[in-house]
């Protein structure tokens, strides 16, 4: 039997599970979904399979099936909370609201302490907690028995509830209490990544992509929006999307996935490997990097669009590796004011990817040098990389959709101004906001809790304006 990763010959059916599971760790949904397909062919009632496979289907963008295997699994599971997650987070991405907020409220009455149900409401943005529900997530973070990452849903729930209801400082204490719980957990080393920007700063000069020149994979198809999460990149998206040549996929693995087999082999830290051997790359090696990344990334697209959007905003650690492997691609990087996406990063409770996110010092030191990358490809990539500012696109929006385009080297399409009407699965926190008109409430939303973001602002000095 062919499996991945030169996995041959007769396996259990345990064992094979086992490598869907060790597959989807690694984010190769892809090869995840043809192995548990192939269980689920042989133990088609399996509800273990069953649920997997929906839950791959869904981190492919296969939606519709995704919610057809849930409701089979929950018609004889019913008692499963954490299914009921998975279903309800399936349907809110396909905009099935108020059915969103029914499976996440029947998770709740099966288990009313499971945070993750609390925050999945809460991570709605659009949603507002009733005064029982307050009491009833207090009720349930003073349980004994909560678990760590409980108690961090939880007071993460409850911070969007109290900044609903305008009580700013028990807002930012519950926000504060969730973000220091995971804090605690995580190891992120502010001090490496910095010293890995000085790094690409030596390396990545205008002669290193000069005698670079003309090698690489030449398709134009990938659109990439890098940046910090929450700042605009979701609008940015559904506004391309909505035009006729463009998909909107979701936060695509790949490209970091690529950057950090580059320097698997080779001595050191991460970010030094990877820097090693993209330094050291053939052209005949990325051109075969720039088309593998086209193959991998075909199982997302769907809609026969010849354009298709990579929103994941860490991909702005690669724009090195993305210039040199696909030169024709198009990147653009969604900025917003620093206090702005900081503050709403901070409360946001990523579940991975960005531990620097849990401590507002660590965060304005991680925005400060993502600045500083960024302007060191505007000089020595002049004009590769379009920065779009969330406020302009708020205030100024047919011009920027307009530059958007024009960046893409797309026609304009009255549609794109009206991106709230486009539909369409969107993946991330923001959206049930992109499916409203352009609105300017999300424009200081942090200043309400200025009087306790100190170390956030100093953090930021070098960053923020005067006024700021």
């Amino acid at each position: 039997m062919p499996a991945e990763d030169g996995l041959t010959a007769t396996v259990t059916a345990t064992e094979r599970f086992q490598l869907v599971l060790q597959l989807r760790r690694r984010k190769r949904f892809a090869a995840a979904l043809r192995e548990i397909d192939g269980l689920v062919r042989t133990d088609p009632h399996n509800l273990s399979y069953l649920s997997v496979q929906a839950g791959l289907l869904a981190l492919l963008g296969r939606y519709e099936p995704a919610i057809d295997i849930y409701e089979a699994v929950l018609a004889r599971a019913a008692a499963n909370a954490r299914l009921w997650i998975g279903y309800g987070n399936a349907l809110r991405t396909v905009a099935r609201t108020a059915d969103a907020i029914a499976a996440y409220r029947r998770a709740l009455q099966l288990k009313p302490a499971l945070g993750e149900a609390w925050w999945s409401l809460a991570n709605l943005k659009t949603y507002r907690f009733q005064p029982a529900e307050v009491d009833a997530m207090t009720v349930a973070l003073g349980r004994s028995d909560l678990s760590a990452e409980d108690r961090v849903h939880l007071h993460m729930a409850l911070g969007k509830a109290q900044e609903d209801g305008h009580r700013y400082k028990v807002a930012f204490d519950h926000y504060a209490a969730g973000n220091a719980e995971r804090w605690a957990r995580v190891r992120w080393d502010g001090e490496a990544n910095h010293r890995h920007v000085v790094a690409c700063e030596r390396l990545f000069t205008p002669d290193f992509f000069a005698a670079r020149e003309g090698g690489g994979c030449k398709a134009p198809d990938p659109i990439f929006i890098v940046g910090l999460p929450r700042a605009g990149s979701t609008l940015i998206e559904q506004i391309l999307a909505s035009h006729s040549e463009v998909e909107g996929t979701m936060e695509l693995p790949e490209i970091t996935d690529m950057a950090r087999q580059l320097g698997a082999g080779l001595p050191g830290d991460k970010p030094e490997r990877y820097l090693e051997a993209l330094s050291v790359l053939p052209p005949r090696e990325l051109e075969s990097l720039g088309q593998s990344y086209v193959d991998r990334t075909r199982v997302y697209r769907q809609s026969g669009r010849p354009r298709f959007i990579d929103k994941m905003p860490n991909n702005f650690n690669f724009i090195a590796l993305i210039r040199l492997m696909l030169p024709h691609a198009t990147i653009i990087d969604a900025r917003r004011h620093p206090m702005a996406t900081c503050f709403s990063a901070w409360k946001q409770s990523f579940l991975e990817g960005q531990n620097y996110s849990y401590n507002l010092t660590e965060l304005g030191r991680y925005y400060c040098d993502y600045t500083r990358f960024m302007a060191l490809f505007d000089r020595v990539l002049p004009g590769r990389v379009l920065t779009v500012r969330y406020e302009d696109l708020v205030t100024d929006t047919e011009a920027q959709v307009r530059r958007l385009l024009d960046h893409c080297g797309l026609p304009f399409e009255l549609a794109c101004l009206s991106h709230h009407e486009t539909t369409r699965p969107v993946r991330t926190a923001s959206s049930e906001q992109v499916r409203q008109p352009m609105y300017r409430d999300g424009l200081d939303q942090w200043r309400r809790f200025q009087p306790w973001l100190g170390d956030l602002r100093s953090a930021l000095a070098t960053v923020l304006d005067d006024d700021a």
